[in-house]
């Protein structure tokens, strides 16, 4: 049985200082949404960090909008924010995600390892986060950045990969009953086709708003 949370309703969770990350490591990671076709994906590029800074930068090179909870899972170990997951910290035996390296997930020897991002608990966005290789830094370059990627962000309460098939299939049949409304709702700019990868490492650079 998971033991009861001690963190009460809006109480700041402390957490203890994350490790020094390992300096001149770049990682390449290759962010694929899952369920849906055609993949959407992005190609990133991020210096060693917290698996919180990580979550910034799914956030900003995907292209969402940090509007909803979020956790990691590595095998079948959960890690997550305290102060946000609250009772489900420890309902999900998680541990501190604002503590943990991205070295100290990834396999020491190098090798290619997957791991997994779920964002919006309701319409439950699953990501698979696949480490592809440790990346030789050039002489000026600046990290993060997004290297590659497919197809825009889905957009937010659309109902996960099922609702935004949903979506798509409206959008592109004139004679759909909400064709109109759900243009409407998206705006006439929304182009599930279009991704420029310079535009997402301008956003990973300027990262998330202050949210805590």
């Amino acid at each position: 049985m998971p033991r009861k949370s001690t963190v009460k309703q809006g109480e700041k969770v402390k957490s203890p200082a994350a490790k020094k990350p390992k300096p001149g490591i770049v990682y390449q990671l290759k962010i694929t949404l899952l369920g849906f076709k055609p993949v959407i994906w992005r190609r990133i590029q991020v210096e060693d960090c917290t698996l919180d800074k990580v979550h910034e930068h799914v956030q900003t090179a995907m292209g969402w909008t940090n509007s909803h909870l979020h956790q990691f899972r590595v095998g079948k170990q959960f890690y997550g924010d305290p102060e946000l997951m609250q009772e489900n910290f420890e309902e999900f035996n998680s541990r501190d995600s604002m503590t943990t390296l991205l070295s100290h997930i990834l396999p020491a020897d190098g090798k290619r390892f997957s791991f997994f991002y779920e964002y919006d608990f309701g319409d439950s966005w699953d990501h698979e986060i696949r480490f592809e290789k440790v990346v030789a830094t050039t002489p000026g370059g600046s990290y993060p950045r997004c290297t590659q990627g497919e197809r825009a962000c889905p957009p937010e309460e659309c109902g996960g990969v099922w609702g935004y098939a949903d979506l798509l299939d409206a959008i592109s049949d004139k004679h759909h009953e909400r064709h109109k409304e759900l243009l409407e709702w998206l705006g006439d700019s929304f182009d599930p086709e279009a991704f420029d990868a310079d535009a997402a490492t301008k956003e990973m650079r300027r990262g998330l708003p202050a949210w805590r």
